[in-house]
């Protein structure tokens, strides 16, 4: 039997494992390529994707399952970048019909929305039907903003009867009011609105006007019966409520008819 000495064995070592590495590398050249994307796997017209898998037509093309068909836009209009129903809008002044952008029509005196998908009428105008009409403004009037009602509000001092603007016909001890409802006149405080006129409130002995001066009050401890304000009678034991007009029994004593007994 030979000797094998320790740098033959190491050599032969050596030599077995340089030949497994050469055989791993010429496996790992011949192995398939693992299932990453590459540009063939993408159809014309299309990108991959910025996050995630897969890819996506480029803008003016929707997807038909492997392949990316250009989306046929009408005139005046544009491609969108949605992905699910009509992905083309109309520009500014069009409106969408059918397969077509069709232009707004916008009548004289009339202007685009700022959303561009409707018109309006100048102020001073008011649309009806498709036209903007002048408003008619009579005497006394003005324009108004909104686009409610019949486009003109009345000056102070003025109301309004079917398209005309009447003065106000103030009594005496009466002034002109800001409402625009109602007569478009209030009475003077201690003065009452009676029909058309202003009748001066009779304030009874122990009596005061209200807050609004337009009728009165008794004073606290009286009560009011007709046009009078009558002493509160309270009987033993008792003491004016919260309102001063009546009465209510002094704890312990309990009310029983117009008396206060105990229990």
């Amino acid at each position: 039997m030979k000797n094998i000495t320790p740098f033959a064995s190491g050599a032969r070592a050596l030599l077995a494992l340089s030949l497994f590495a050469l055989s791993f590398f010429s496996l790992s050249l011949t192995a398939p390529v693992s299932a990453q994307q590459t540009s063939d796997d993408i159809p014309a017209n299309a990108v991959a994707r910025s996050y995630g898998s897969g890819w996506q037509c480029d803008r003016g093309f929707r997807q038909d399952g492997n392949v990316c068909n250009r989306v046929v836009v009408p005139d005046n209009g544009y491609a969108t970048d949605s992905d699910y129903g009509r992905i083309w809008d109309c520009h500014r002044g069009f409106v969408a019909k059918d397969e077509s952008c069709i232009a707004i029509p916008v009548p004289a005196n009339g202007y685009l929305s700022a959303s561009g998908d409707h018109w309006r009428c100048d102020r001073g105008y008011r649309q009806v039907a498709e036209e903007c009409i002048a408003v008619k403004i009579p005497a006394h009037a003005f324009l108004t903003d909104t686009a409610f009602g019949a486009g003109w509000q009345c000056e102070r001092g003025f109301n309004k009867q079917n398209d005309t603007c009447v003065a106000v016909n103030i009594p005496a001890h009466g002034y002109l009011s800001d409402t625009a409802y109602g007569p478009g006149w209030k009475c003077d405080r201690g003065y009452a609105v009676s029909g058309a006129s202003c009748v001066q409130v009779k304030v009874p002995a122990d009596g005061y006007l209200n807050a609004d001066g337009d009728g009165w009050k008794c004073d606290r401890g009286y009560r009011r019966k007709g046009d009078a304000c009558n002493a509160v009678t309270m009987p033993e034991n008792a003491h004016l409520d919260y309102s001063g007009q009546a009465w209510e029994c002094t704890r312990p004593y309990v009310k029983q008819g117009e008396r206060c007994e105990l229990r």
